[in-house]
């Protein structure tokens, strides 16, 4: 009867620990990964010449022993980027930028031509509302984190908001001189969080402009 009573519980324990494994097994596995840095020409633009940086934010795969189960999405992701000084840490502009995924809509609405200029109208709708998406497993999603134009030795942080500043595209308000930064992403997903830091190189030419990875004396203050 003991041992009767005895098996049953260890029973119900292995049951239980194998659950928690599955389901820890199943949540997203969140990782953000350097993406390559994006370079575009533009004629009748704010600016002729554009280098943008961005992450991957990368939802990874099953293990090979578990593909045969399916692994969570990561729904509803956002984030934001901080700049930091790279001697000591310290937040750059006191204060954290949200971000915005590469993909999307613009915030505006509407370019027309008046004697040979164009104008823009942006639409508030999509400025106030904060980037989401979904990652599904084996899939990423990419986001912003600077943009440096023409010859200039600026640049400026990315988001939904450059592209009603003043001047369009470079917002004063997310703007680094030459140098070099830390940054930290942190991403939120439904009751998941991922943060990492990187080096933002800005001290070079436009072409050479990069993220690369922390040093490993590198860290951040809030």
């Amino acid at each position: 009867m003991v041992m009767t009573i005895f098996g049953v519980v260890v029973g119900a324990i292995i049951a239980v620990i194998i659950t928690i494994f599955i389901e820890n097994l199943r949540k997203p596995k969140l990782e953000l990964k350097i993406a390559p840095p994006v370079d575009r020409k533009y004629q009748d633009r704010p600016a002729n010449s554009v280098r943008f940086l961005g992450l991957y934010f990368v939802n990874k795969p099953l293990p090979f022993f578990a593909k045969w189960m399916s692994r969570n999405a990561a729904l509803q992701c956002h984030g934001t980027i901080t700049f930091h000084h790279l001697n000591d840490g310290q937040n750059f502009f006191g204060r954290a930028m949200t971000i915005r995924w590469s993909g999307s809509p613009e915030p505006i609405s509407l370019q027309f031509g008046i004697d040979g200029k164009l104008y823009s109208i942006v639409d508030p709708s999509k400025v106030t509302l904060v980037s989401k998406i979904d990652i599904y497993p084996d899939e990423k999603g990419r986001l912003d984190v600077a943009a440096r134009f023409d010859n200039e030795n600026e640049c400026y942080g990315w988001n939904n908001e450059s592209y009603f500043s003043t001047p369009v595209w470079r917002n004063a308000d997310w703007r680094l001189p030459a140098g070099r930064f830390i940054i930290r992403v942190i991403i939120y997903s439904a009751g998941e969080k991922c943060t990492e830091i990187f080096r933002l190189i800005n001290d070079v030419p436009q072409n050479d402009f990069r993220l690369e990875k922390p040093m490993q004396q590198d860290y951040v203050r809030d």
